[in-house]
């Protein structure tokens, strides 16, 4: 029956001319008695029609309900119980208004939302809803319809990027929008965790279903970030009042269209009493962007928004929270994952430790435990390893825990690129001159370890010597090569760093990279004297690599630089200065040579003279 239908409207669309659209259009906004009209209008608000029927059907309807939307009844409110009022025509014509203005908007979402619509159709639908939804509500901001249209447009199946773009490049300036699509997120985000916990529960129950829920629940959660990154940010000043509105004034009461109010009169008392200024808003601001953040973290992020979420969260979340400790659960459970999001979660777990007194046990053995050959390659490098400088800043820090640090980032840049043996060599000329306690990893010799040195244990088995007699002495003795730091340690403090040496950084004089050998000289200052030195900045070599270093190296000027060719072409093997070799003379002259060769030369003559006679003297005989 529906398909029947719908091929007779389609008949209906070819038949119709656009004149004919303008004719009912204008029939129904001279007449109340061509209301008829309004359905016939409300047909060719649909996808499949063509745009200019679209556009001049849309202009007759929003010319007819703008002013009449104030005195429509709300689609959520009951009917009263009395005859009266169900009996009255002008109350049954208000509801009968209400319900086609309600498929318009639905109709108009469903354009917005069609891939076959094109981009100038869906700008000017996108106007239109924001209208209504500026005037809908008695020249109040109509929150309902707003929430409409951000759930049809996150529960879409289809990419909405370019509406996303276009909503938030034309409304989102506005204070009163940026509040309400705060409310309107935190709903949903509600929602979704609530469906998410129930999908869990009858995951086994549903697993016959052909669809695939996680892959559409990452596209929600994707399209709600989307939304949340792109809503301008708060000024910290709350003495600004000149902010612009959309609408006049709204209330934040009746967001999801289920108003409690028994009737109108009562409905418009709420309103006038709960009236939201620019001033108001800004108060409130703070709460509701706290409140829709909080619950847009509960839900179970997809790995890419994860991180797209930690690498912003410090600079677009905290400074706007209303108390940035709430977010202590998340960080801290992001930052115990390990890897790339442990990195990630480092700098707003620092901020909140060091500006908001957030107390974590196990900092710094979680931070020790990042420190991998593969952090030196990572997307975040640069940040982390200007965290692990701040960290490491306190001078409170133990000296064992410095000392810890101090090694184990030695021990990696034997292994790491050479950008990454630069920002090991910063790490430690900082970490030696705010600590001068672990200098003696600098001072001291050999490896450090004590262990027993018996050169002929056999001999001693031999003479029946008692081995333990002597343990005790040679227990002090010292193994050179033995290095007690135990690298595979991921407790700090049973590293055995005190007592080992930085034998790696010594290493480092020798490295093929000229800027490292060059770069390691700088820890041969007395770094324990402050005033002579000065703490190099980390963020210079952080996000080096070896296309810098090879930049870096091409952009410095050489005044004497070797040559492939000679200047002059060469008369002779080996030049006068290298003539003489040790062991070796070459003292021939020009002279002796031809007069030996010549003697050479007139020996073989007369031997040849002397065989020819002898041949002639056989013939003869």
């Amino acid at each position: 029956m529906a398909s029947i239908l719908s091929k007779k409207q389609k008949q209906k669309h070819k038949s119709t001319k656009l004149s004919d659209l303008k004719t009912l259009g204008h029939d129904l906004l001279s007449s109340r008695a061509h209301v008829n009209n309004l359905p016939k209008l409300l047909s060719f608000v649909s996808p499949t029609s063509p745009p200019q029927f679209v556009l001049e059907s849309l202009l007759s309807l929003q010319a007819f309900f703008t002013p009449l939307l104030p005195d429509l009844p709300s689609s959520s409110s009951k009917p009263s119980a009395s005859n009266a009022s169900q009996d009255d025509p002008d109350f049954i014509y208000r509801t009968w208004l209400r319900s086609k203005f309600d498929e318009l908007v639905e109709s108009l979402i469903q354009v917005l939302l069609s891939p076959q619509s094109d981009e100038t159709l869906k700008e000017v639908v996108l106007d239109t809803i924001m209208e209504f939804v500026k005037s809908g509500n008695g020249g109040r901001f109509h929150s309902a319809i707003y929430h409409r249209l951000l759930r049809s447009i996150v529960h879409s199946t289809t990419p909405a990027n370019f509406l996303l773009d276009l909503l938030a490049s034309k409304y989102f300036k506005y204070i009163d929008v940026r509040y309400f699509t705060y409310i309107s997120l935190e709903k949903l985000s509600r929602v979704l965790d609530a469906k998410d916990i129930s999908d869990d529960r009858n995951l086994n129950t549903d697993c016959n279903d052909g669809g695939h829920p996680s892959e559409s629940m990452d596209l929600l959660i994707h399209k709600i970030h989307y939304i949340m990154s792109h809503i301008p940010s708060l000024e910290a000043s709350v003495e600004k009042t000149d902010y612009d509105m959309w609408s006049g004034s709204g209330d934040d009461e009746d967001i999801s269209g289920n108003l409690k109010a028994e009737n109108k009169q009562h409905m418009t008392e709420k309103h006038n009493d709960k009236v939201l200024t620019a001033a108001s808003i800004a108060k409130k601001m703070k709460l509701k962007f706290t409140k829709a953040w909080l619950s847009f973290l509960r839900l179970p992020l997809p790995l890419y928004v994860y991180k797209e979420v930690l690498a912003t969260l410090h600079q677009a979340v905290i400074p706007y929270l209303s108390n940035p400790v709430l977010l202590c659960d998340f960080l801290t459970r992001s930052y115990d994952i390990g890897g790339v999001i442990s990195v990630m979660a480092l700098s707003g777990l620092f901020i909140l430790m060091t500006q908001y007194g957030l107390e974590y046990p196990n900092f710094y053995e979680k931070l020790y435990a990042l420190l991998v050959p593969s952090i030196f390659m990572a997307k975040h490098r640069s940040k982390f390893f200007q965290l692990v400088d701040a960290c490491l800043k306190s001078p409170l820090l133990p000296a064992y825990l410095a000392a810890a640090f101090a090694k184990k980032l030695s021990r990696l840049s034997i292994s790491v690129p050479p950008s990454g043996a630069l920002v090991i060599i910063a790490l430690v000329h900082n970490l030696l001159r705010r600590h001068p306690s672990i200098n003696c990893l600098v001072n001291r010799g050999g490896g450090g370890a004590t262990v027993k040195d018996d050169p002929e244990p056999e001999q001693r088995v031999a003479d029946g010597v008692n081995d333990t007699a002597t343990a005790s002495a040679d227990k002090s003795v010292k193994k050179p090569g033995i290095d007690p730091f135990d690298n595979e340690q991921s407790d700090p403090i049973k590293s055995n760093a005190m007592r080992s040496s930085l034998w790696e950084i010594d290493t480092l004089r020798h490295h093929y990279c000229p800027a490292v050998s060059r770069f390691v000289l700088s820890l041969e200052n007395d770094l324990t004297v402050r005033a002579k030195t000065t703490e190099i900045s980390v963020g210079d070599f952080s996000s080096g690599s070896y296309a810098t270093i090879f930049g870096e190296q091409m952009r410095r000027r050489i005044k004497l630089a070797p040559l492939a060719y000679y200047k002059v072409p060469p008369t002779s093997l080996f030049s006068e200065s290298e003539s003489e070799f040790l062991g070796w003379t070459f003292k021939c002259e020009d002279s002796k040579r031809k007069n030996d060769i010549n003697d050479e030369n007139g020996k073989i003559d007369q031997d040849c003279n002397h065989n020819s006679v002898k041949r002639q003297r056989v013939e003869c005989s």
